[in-house]
């Protein structure tokens, strides 16, 4: 099974930014659509951000865009979740996840996303 590794949470200031990664050693991630997830404490887990297989098209959730990039290195097999600007409710457990669709489009649907990391707490905090 694939395999995913979240890392790159922590503490950060409202208004700071963080990198989040996701990241296989085993499996290379070129046949995978790939999306970021995040779940509040007492919310349902919703989707942030997700891109395709070549990295062309990508996804935004309506709370993540314009401060939120999401990137892949297929060589490194790591997908990467840049976030600006932080907010106070952007607080969450930040899971990545991966869905097999080589060459094609991606949503921030829960549906269909097979594989998933065990997320990274992110907390932003004065």
């Amino acid at each position: 099974q694939l395999q995913l590794v979240e890392s790159g949470g922590g503490l950060v200031q409202p208004g700071g930014s963080l990198r989040l990664s996701c990241a296989t050693s085993r499996f290379t991630l070129d046949y995978y659509a790939i999306g970021w997830f995040r779940q509040a404490p007492g919310k349902e887990r919703e989707g942030v951000s997700c891109i395709s297989s070549s990295g062309y098209n990508t996804n935004y959730a309506e709370a993540a865009k314009g401060r939120f990039t999401i990137s892949r290195d297929n060589a490194k097999s790591t997908v990467y979740l840049q976030m600006n600007s932080l907010k106070p409710d952007d607080t969450a457990v930040y899971y990545c996840a991966a869905q097999r669709l080589y060459g094609a489009g991606c949503g921030t649907n829960l549906n269909g996303y097979m594989y998933w990391g065990q997320g990274t707490q992110v907390t932003v905090s004065s």
